[in-house]
């Protein structure tokens, strides 16, 4: 299972319900950081910045502008509200399919 699957298979999804944010970081299992992302869906990551691409951009480390970068040339915008509210109408799940992959072409698959 990629990233992206794994993440998905959590996301809103019982037994975890996890947010955007939180299901990117237990995808690739950081358990550690999964209660602290638990404010950060919906639009109230810092800066109003998607969930999902602050989630990817804490696992990214030094390679978060890299991760931030790429994730707007994947959506054309990084904040919930240009998402959810622009023309293009990014849906929760491509954010989150999106952020996965690009922590996993940086860290490789998740394991299991």
């Amino acid at each position: 299972m990629n990233a992206a699957q794994k993440a998905l298979s959590m996301f809103r999804e019982p037994p975890y319900m996890y947010n955007c944010a939180q299901t990117v970081c237990a995808a690739f299992g950081r358990e550690d950081l999964v209660e602290s992302m638990k404010t950060c869906g919906g639009g109230k990551a810092p800066e109003g910045t998607c969930g999902a691409l602050y989630a990817a951009i804490v696992l990214a480390g030094d390679k978060a502008e890299a991760v931030k970068a790429a994730f707007y040339a994947a959506h054309g915008a990084c904040t919930c509200r240009e998402l959810k509210g622009g023309a293009a109408r990014v849906a929760c799940q491509d954010c989150v399919r999106t952020a996965a992959t690009l922590v996993e072409q940086l860290y490789g698959t998740p394991r299991p």
